[in-house]
């Protein structure tokens, strides 16, 4: 069946039938298994602008419908907003976010105040082009330094600007679980739509799994990210600041090179998994080119060839049945209120 998003004459309409849609919690939305990550179109790498807006359109086109930027990446607000021009605003969702401005800036990281949270969407909708969003979504939110805020101003300025008709959902991120599903329970007056967990359902860490039949009973629509654990699961590596423990690096890097001499890319079999996992409405990819996203759709459709699947095999047991630590959940946080004292700030 083809979803509501579908244009005729726009859409090629074999690619959305062959597309799988899904519930995105209780939101009405049907969106695509598959989502496009937005953030290599503004930083992670150098690339020619027109190709990532060329992937933009092309990924719409081939029914991939829930797209997913942020102030944080960079220029990815202002590309995508130019790559959106001339498609029809009923064949995606987009959803952008507020809170987190920075990758390591202690004083300008976070900020979670109603004012900032306002002026930040503001600026969104212009680099967007769009009178609206589908999804607005508090970024981190497991590094506020008072979490009452939140409740106290975040989260009801977010409930304004979807009164006032610009975004038409509520969402929150982050990175630890448990710190989501508190903000759910506590979030008696401003109704939480979505969660965006990422990294914490891939090859290396399956921690996601244990708290869907919680976001499930609250009606909580999931959305996944970061299915190669921000690069740990690829041939290139992670980016230097990734904040992962030294042996967890070592060890996807042994991974990633065994399948290397195998001629095998780990991020191809780690996107799979990714999109393999049961709970999640929609997996977050990145692209900012044609050709990953092609590949990236040739997975979700074909699966992987034999031979990946049997490097595949090899890898989980060799390298990530044995791992002494899969996730760096407890590492960063500790740091940062560290750097806020010295600055003051707690």
């Amino acid at each position: 069946m083809l979803p509501p998003t579908y244009v005729p004459g726009f859409h090629d309409e074999a690619a959305v039938k062959a597309m799988r849609y899904n519930d995105l919690g209780t939101t009405g939305l049907k969106v695509s298994h598959l989502g496009l990550g937005a953030g290599p179109l503004g930083c992670y790498g150098d690339y020619p602008e027109e190709e990532g807006i060329a992937a933009v359109r092309e990924a719409v086109r081939q029914g991939i419908n829930y797209i997913d930027t942020a102030p944080l990446y960079g220029k990815s607000e202002e590309v995508l907003g130019k790559a959106l021009k001339g498609i029809p605003r009923q064949a995606y969702y987009v959803a952008t976010k507020v809170s987190r401005y920075a990758q390591w800036e202690p004083r300008t990281m976070f900020d979670f105040s109603a004012k900032r949270t306002r002026e930040s969407f503001a600026k969104s909708l212009e680099l967007l082009q769009l009178d609206y969003v589908d999804i607005i979504q508090v970024h981190d939110v497991d590094f506020a330094i008072n979490p009452d805020i939140l409740i106290q101003e975040t989260l009801p300025a977010l409930q304004e600007i979807v009164a006032a008709g610009k975004a038409r959902f509520i969402g929150i991120t982050g990175y630890h679980l448990e710190p989501l599903r508190e903000i759910i329970e506590k979030s008696t007056s401003v109704k939480v739509h979505t969660i965006l967990s990422f990294t914490r359902d891939t090859l290396i860490d399956d921690t996601l799994q244990r708290h869907l039949p919680f976001f499930k009973e609250k009606g909580v629509g999931v959305i996944c990210a970061a299915g190669v654990a921000m690069g740990l699961l690829s041939s290139s590596g992670p980016q230097p600041w990734h904040p992962a423990p030294q042996e967890l690096k070592d060890v996807c890097r042994a991974a990633a090179d065994y399948c290397k001499e195998r001629g095998v890319e780990l991020a191809r079999l780690a996107v799979h998994h990714a999109l393999t996992r049961e709970g999640q409405a929609t997996h977050l990819v990145g692209v900012n080119s044609v050709r990953e996203l092609q590949s990236n759709l040739q997975i979700l459709r074909d699966g992987l060839t034999p031979a990946e699947k049997e490097v595949l095999r090899d890898i989980q047991q060799k390298f990530f049945a044995k791992m002494p630590v899969c996730h760096w959940e407890g590492l960063q946080l500790p740091k940062l209120k560290e750097e806020w004292r010295k600055l003051g700030m707690l």
